[in-house]
Order: structure tokens, then C-alpha cells, then sequence
């Protein structure tokens, strides 16, 4: 099993940046699709991106396209979550997991566990 740790949030103005970063421990981190999800309070957790294994093929949800890149190093067993042009709508905390899916799945009961999260807010 790969255990997970989030890290890289904070508080940014809208329009900041932030990377996050999701650690994964184990030998198999390559072996799985990884993606992000967000949630914010109140609301039911939601898709944000996924990575193929490779890295070779991501997919995003609609609000965070052009604004939001996943990437991954598989060396370094870590995938990424370049967040530009924050807005206030993008406060959740936000959470990676691994799927063993060949598809980049975008619902969350495709992946297997969950890390901790890590909070991001954004003030207008």
C-alpha cells in the first residue's frame, strides 16, 4: 500500500500560485494513476486532475482548466498540483490518491485511500 502526504498549502491572495505536493512512500507509486481532488466546507469532495502512470496523459475538470497542471516523479515518488490564478472558489482542502484504473477516473470511488489533505484558501 502507498502512503500519502500532502503538502503546499496556504492562504494566497486571488490571482497568487501554489504547489501542492503529494508524497507517496512504497515502491509501487508508478504502479498507479494518481489524482487530485478537492474539497471545499460544506460540499461533497470533487475531481481536480488525474496523471497516467507514465505522466504522458492528465485530464481536468472543466473549472480548473488552463489554470491547474498535475505532474508527477515517479524517481522521486511524488505528484504535483501547479495551482495558478487562484480564485476564492478554489478554497477546499485538496487531497491526492492512487487508482489502479487504466482511464484517468474523475470519480472518487475509483480510488483506492486517501491522504491527509492540505488546506488551501484564497481571499478575494
Amino acid at each position: 500500500q502507498v502512503r500519502l502526504v500532502e503538502s503546499g498549502g496556504g492562504l494566497v491572495q486571488a490571482g497568487g500560485s501554489l504547489r501542492l505536493s503529494c508524497a507517496a512512500s512504497g515502491r509501487t507509486f508508478s504502479s498507479y494513476v494518481m489524482g487530485w481532488f478537492r474539497q471545499a466546507p460544506g460540499k461533497e469532495r470533487e475531481f481536480v486532475a488525474a496523471i497516467s502512470r507514465s505522466g504522458g496523459s492528465t485530464r481536468y475538470a472543466d473549472p480548473v482548466k488552463g489554470r491547474f497542471t498535475i505532474s508527477r516523479d515517479n524517481v522521486k515518488n511524488t505528484v504535483y498540483l501547479q495551482m495558478n490564478n487562484l480564485q476564492p472558489e478554489d478554497t477546499a482542502d485538496y487531497y491526492c490518491a492512487p487508482s489502479s484504473r487504466f482511464s484517468l477516473p474523475s470519480n472518487q470511488n475509483e480510488y483506492l485511500y486517501w491522504g491527509q489533505g492540505t488546506q488551501v484558501t484564497v481571499s478575494s
